[in-house]
């Protein structure tokens, strides 16, 4: 077994390779060459859960290596406070021919860099490709790895907004991305609206029960990437913003299952399954229509799936592999 480190995965997985990675996984989903059991949550002491992400993308997908395995992943929302990821965990890897373990690598860093990929995957499908201003709501990690994400795949952007919970850490973010994206205007808001009014690309990335963002906020041709909500009791967008939106998503039956934002919508009659227009992955592969005026609301509601960790790590792999990285371990 070969064992990576998070220093080994930032190396092995750069941003704008993860946006293929992951953007050739959604499309084999979407077809059918994955198999995906909802993810299993564990209340190990509240506000913190264990999640147990078990997947296979199966042989023949003709997008991406053969693999299986499961991702063990904790989610400590305080984590940060303390200095350290909100997401700690391990991914395993097993080979298919005999079903041996093959890898394991830490499952944060991976994480953070494969939701912010996905949002990239779909931005670059659905947003308008002029896309100058950004708001990002909530600072921490995901944060930078989004903005990484945005900027690989909307170079026309020229502003960011950052509007954060506890404003020292949205002004720290912000300093930090002015510094290493010296052509970006960037501004601190202190209050959602005042941040997305205007924007033309919006990504919400916060642990929030309750919404944070309202639809009569949002501007006529914005894109938005609803990302840090993973359980059917938080959300971070109100009704209005899922009715007045085109609706994307990640998987079809976690959408529907743990989607708290799009369940609350479907509750109350603002919408239809039939809101849901498609997989990200149908629209890669030409199936489903994306944006189609650019006046139009898309949204992209990602709740992360097995198979984006799965793909990413057999590429980590694979990059080990050939540059003798990662540590040999035995299980025998």
């Amino acid at each position: 077994m070969i064992v990576l480190s998070d220093r080994d995965v930032l190396s092995l997985l750069p941003m704008a390779d993860a946006i293929e990675v992951v953007a050739n996984a959604m499309v084999a989903v979407s077809a059918g060459a994955a198999n995906l059991p909802l993810r299993s949550v564990v209340d190990v002491g509240a506000p913190n859960m264990m999640g147990v992400m078990p997947g296979a993308l199966m042989p023949g997908n003709g997008r991406i290596e053969a693999c299986f395995g499961v991702k063990l992943v904790s989610l400590f929302p305080n984590n940060p406070d303390a200095g350290y990821s909100s997401h700690q965990g391990a991914i395993v890897l097993f080979e298919p021919e005999h079903g041996s373990a093959i890898a394991m690598m830490n499952a944060g860093l991976l994480t953070a860099i494969r939701t912010a990929a996905a949002s990239a995957v779909a931005t670059r499908s659905l947003a308008r490709p002029d896309c100058r201003t950004l708001a990002i709501v909530g600072a921490g990690e995901q944060a930078e790895h989004h903005l990484e994400g945005m900027l690989c795949v909307r170079p026309s952007l020229r502003e960011l907004r950052v509007v954060g919970r506890r404003r020292e850490k949205a002004e720290a973010f912000a300093s930090h991305a002015a510094q290493h994206h010296p052509s970006l205007a960037v501004s601190v808001f202190d209050d959602v609206r005042s941040a997305v009014v205007g924007a033309d690309l919006i990504c919400t990335v916060t642990s929030s029960a309750e919404p944070v963002l309202m639809g009569e906020w949002v501007a006529p041709g914005t894109h938005l990437n609803v990302v840090g909500a993973s359980i059917p009791s938080k959300r971070e967008i109100d009704e209005e913003t899922v009715a007045r939106s085109r609706l994307y998503v990640d998987y079809r039956p976690s959408t529907f299952a743990q989607a708290g934002e799009v369940i609350r919508a479907l509750e109350s009659g603002r919408i239809e399954r039939g809101h849901v227009l498609a997989e990200i992955g149908e629209v890669l592969a030409g199936k489903a229509a994306g944006r189609g005026t650019p006046d139009e609301i898309t949204l992209y509601r990602s709740l992360g799936i097995a198979a984006q960790d799965l793909a990413c790590a057999s590429h980590c792999l694979r990059e080990a592999k050939a540059r003798n990285l990662g540590i040999e371990a035995s299980l025998t």
